[in-house]
């Protein structure tokens, strides 16, 4: 009995196809042992480990072209090399789908919140937040694409961030993200009034700002710092011609309130 098998066994025992056998035979990195009577390629153990180490090397990103050289001239060092390499680029795809996977968790979470306690006023506490200042501009101005390409520096995943805007009663307006510490400014530990708003139109910002500041003096809530607003343009994908705004601002503590709400 024949101890070789044929290409189509092949094939079944390296769960590949008998297109890519021949693809490698055409290219030069895999030959049958002999062809028989019939002129049917058969394989022995040795182009079942050929074959094998083939494949690795295709899933460590080797070119079959390059292929023939290694097998044939690679030393254990090299082999090593390659294999190091191959391995830094995993971590690095692996890290970055955490943070797609930590970003697209935030996404989720933002929305559900936002679903839940849309233009409801809540008292929230926020730990201290770092922020790294990004754009200044008039109070008077609105921001725009040719604004950002001429005054913005560079933010990594721009609008995967929240942007803060803090509004002081000046003229002027600046824009901040998120960052660690020091920063340029830092928001202080503490509750905030706080509700999330859906904007079309620039002129209904103002008004919902108003509306923030009457219920504010309505409640007896004395605000202690700025006025931040914070763009979550990336939930505008559930909205379209849509922003998500919230609207924040640290108030005096009183004994009412709460500081475990931290949604």
């Amino acid at each position: 009995m024949k101890s070789e098998i044929t290409i189509s066994e092949l094939a079944r025992l390296m769960n590949v196809s008998v297109h890519q056998i021949r693809y490698f035979e055409e290219k030069g990195v895999l030959l049958p042992a002999y062809l028989d009577n019939n002129q049917y390629r058969m394989y022995s153990m040795d182009q079942v480990y050929q074959l094998s180490h083939i494949l690795l090397l295709r899933k460590l990103g080797v070119p079959v072209q390059s292929i023939k050289e290694c097998m044939t001239s690679y030393s254990t060092d090299q082999y090593g090399q390659l294999l190091n390499h191959s391995l830094k680029e995993i971590n690095a795809e692996i890290l970055r789908l955490q943070e797609l996977q930590h970003f697209i968790n935030r996404v989720l979470h933002e929305q559900k919140n936002f679903i839940s306690h849309s233009n409801d006023y809540q008292i929230k506490w926020r730990e201290t937040t770092y922020l790294a200042r990004w754009i200044e501009m008039d109070s008077q101005i609105t921001l725009n694409a040719k604004l950002l390409t001429e005054q913005a520096k560079s933010v990594p995943n721009l609008f995967e961030s929240d942007l803060h805007f803090i509004e002081d009663n000046s003229r002027t307006i600046t824009l901040y993200t998120e960052t660690e510490a020091p920063g340029d400014f830092s928001l202080p530990s503490g509750n905030y009034l706080s509700t999330q708003r859906l904007i079309h139109e620039e002129d209904e910002l103002e008004q919902v700002i108003e509306q923030f500041y009457s219920y504010a003096a309505a409640q007896s809530h004395v605000i202690q710092g700025p006025l931040i607003l914070i763009e979550r343009s990336y939930l505008s994908l559930f909205s379209q011609k849509q922003l998500h705004y919230e609207l924040q601002a640290l108030i005096e503590p009183t004994t009412h309130s709460e500081r475990g709400n931290r949604s």
